[in-house]
């Protein structure tokens, strides 16, 4: 018995360490991965998006308080004025969560610009939402609608061939993203002001 007792005790102290340890190596490099995936996963989406601006957006950002969670935006200046936002919602694909960044022009509504950042779909069927830009360009200067829906679901956008599920994930998170601007741009708009 004192055995099985010694042998828990030297377990629980080893599973209580070793939690520990990977707990703080991952506080430790937290930042570091943040700034890898801001540069090599949702730098070049944006830069293609906001293509044009005269500032770097990866630099000029803002972050607004949305019940509870952070949301980034990225800002972009056209004209010399701050009157465009990127920033990154999710849809569910075929395999896995679908990252999506969509670019807004603040002044009228518009979309200027969507990309696929991050997916888990299928090579050569659902991974070309991220590859086609016919697919992504279909929403370019679309007022933010209340709902996308691909057209086997009575809707407007064109899905991939051979990728419905892949399409519906992304026309989900372009719907949420319009949802998410809405109720954020009173506060996005005031933010803006500051960035000029």
């Amino acid at each position: 018995m004192r055995e099985m007792i010694k042998m828990v005790v030297v377990l629980t102290v080893l599973s209580a360490f070793s939690g520990g340890l990977l707990a703080a190596i991952r506080n430790s490099t937290q930042e570091k991965i943040d700034y890898q995936k801001l540069k090599f996963v949702q730098g070049p989406a944006i830069r293609e998006i906001l293509d044009g601006s005269s500032n770097d957006p990866l630099v000029d950002r803002l972050e607004v308080n949305d019940n509870g969670v952070e949301r980034r935006f990225f800002i972009g200046k056209f004209d010399g004025e701050a009157n465009t936002v990127a920033f990154e919602t999710f849809g569910k694909g075929f395999g896995g969560d679908l990252g999506v960044m969509i670019g807004i022009n603040t002044k009228e509504d518009k979309i200027l610009g969507v990309r696929v950042t991050t997916h888990t779909e299928t090579p050569g069927v659902g991974a070309r939402a991220k590859t086609d830009l016919d697919f992504v360009s279909q929403f370019n200067d679309q007022t933010l609608a209340e709902s996308y829906k691909v057209k086997p679901d009575g809707g407007q956008v064109d899905a991939l061939s051979g990728a419905t599920v892949t399409s519906r994930g992304v026309s989900t998170a372009l719907s949420d993203a319009g949802t998410i601007y809405r109720r954020l741009k009173p506060q996005i708009e005031e933010k803006l002001k500051s960035a000029k």
